[in-house]
């Protein structure tokens, strides 16, 4: 949910550093199991309250998809003590602005305040988790902004549906294979109960990670998270034992058809593993290699050189549990999907053959480098980062040293990674393709 009051935005960004500097932050646990990171940036007189949630679209029940989704929404609805309408009102009326994300394995909330509100943040955050409101009235509010979202997103959006299709023909036991956003007849059919045990199931301190960053003294801090956070139920504990899935031993086709497109899209797709391996790293530069930017080797090759395609991308989507790394081209003018594939097919043999040259390693690593000051360069990215790196990686000193791990990897391994998960026997081609007309049937 992309709900953004007007802010402090300008003043978030001064907690910039020009250069990479360690991130000291300082982590413990309460006695109800809520994990709670601390970091201090006193450069700027603002701060983020954020909580992180371990629950996402692969926790839900295959015939009530949508739930975790629908759940950043409708906790916003109010609580015992922030009347129904008034939670982004308190924010903007406190210089401050606010946001939600889920995807398929957390979610993830957040408020930046000027610093003096930091009481405030902390507070509505453990509202949100102690007593939210969950009745009949905001359910189908938030039902009418959901489907409205997926119009927006999915169904009126050129290409919008591919991640979608993807998904569904790469998993077949494991919840991946649903989108993020769900189902809306899943969503129609589900009750007010269901919706309580959902949030009784996941919305519980110790699934969660809160995250205090910015301009703020630690003793204090801690206090106020005690506070508020501390005398908060522990919930029972979450347990989880997903279905794995069966190797892609073959190459298998499918279709789908978009009634929003005009030019078809070819799709190669393999799964790859887990975010947390040192190989999904490796996939991560091998596709900042093919497509990072206007001088990578697939854009010149096909975009710049060639002139045969209008788009062209390759991406490692890395998950908790499982990645699927991607290659995608539009053809341009009398190109062919099928000539495009051929074309990407013959970088990633080069790969799997040759070593990339000095110059392109190099490159690659100056690339990572910057993505990593980057990543570190406000107090919202380090709030994110620092729940994301505790909450499903189990790392939360990451945040420093998985760097490191790109600094190490050689051109060596980036060659034995694609010899290992790019094969044409361990993919799905997908064609993406405009939706015939009544007359074309």
């Amino acid at each position: 949910m992309k709900k953004r009051l007007a802010l402090l935005a300008s003043a978030a960004l001064l907690g910039f550093t020009a250069n990479a500097q360690e991130v000291a932050f300082e982590e413990y646990d309460l006695d109800n199991g809520l994990h709670v990171i601390l970091h201090q940036d006193n450069n700027a007189p603002v701060v983020i309250t954020s909580v992180s949630y371990h629950v996402g679209a692969k926790d839900e029940d295959p015939e009530r998809t949508g739930f975790a989704h629908f759940f950043e929404h409708l906790l916003f609805e109010g609580t015992k003590n922030i009347e129904r309408g008034e939670w982004f009102k308190i924010v903007s009326s406190n210089g401050g602005t606010n946001n939600a994300t889920t995807n398929d394995d957390r979610t993830y909330y957040y408020e930046i305040f000027p610093s003096n509100n930091l009481e405030l943040g902390l507070w509505m955050e453990s509202e949100r988790l102690l007593h939210p409101i969950i009745n009949q009235i905001g359910v189908d509010t938030q039902n009418e902004v959901v489907k409205e979202e997926k119009r927006l997103r999915v169904d009126n959006q050129p290409y919008g549906g591919i991640l979608a299709e993807i998904k569904k023909n790469m998993f077949k036991k494991h919840p991946y294979r649903w989108a993020t956003i769900g189902s809306l007849e899943h969503l129609d059919a589900a009750t007010l109960d269901e919706f309580l045990a959902f949030n009784k199931k996941f919305y519980v301190p110790n699934n969660a990670v809160l995250v205090v960053a910015g301009d703020i003294k630690i003793e204090e801090t801690k206090k106020m998270v005690q506070d508020y956070f501390g005398p908060i139920p522990r919930g029972a504990e979450v347990t989880r034992n997903l279905p794995k899935e069966d190797p892609i031993t073959s190459e298998f086709r499918a279709k789908a058809y978009d009634p929003n497109i005009q030019i078809p899209a070819i799709i190669a797709a393999y799964r790859t593993p887990s975010f947390k391996t040192r190989d999904s790293r490796v996939l991560d530069m091998i596709s900042s290699y093919l497509s990072g930017g206007n001088s990578s080797k697939l854009y010149k090759r096909l975009v710049d050189d060639k002139k045969m395609a209008l788009a062209v991308q390759a991406v490692n989507i890395s998950q908790e549990d499982y990645g699927t790394y991607a290659l995608f081209a539009l053809p341009q003018g009398e190109n062919t999907t099928e000539s495009l594939l051929a074309e990407m097919d013959d970088e990633i043999e080069k790969i799997k053959t040759d070593l990339i040259s000095e110059r392109d390693f190099e490159k690659l690593q100056n690339q990572f480098e910057n993505q990593f000051v980057n990543s570190n360069s406000s107090i919202e990215g380090i709030a994110g980062s620092l729940a994301n790196f505790y909450l499903l990686y189990g790392d939360t000193n990451l945040i420093n040293t998985e760097i490191d791990i790109y600094r190490t990897v050689t051109r060596e391994e980036i060659r034995e990674v694609a010899n290992k998960y790019l094969n044409k026997n361990q993919r799905l081609l997908l064609d993406y393709l405009p939706k015939p007309t009544e007359t074309e049937k």
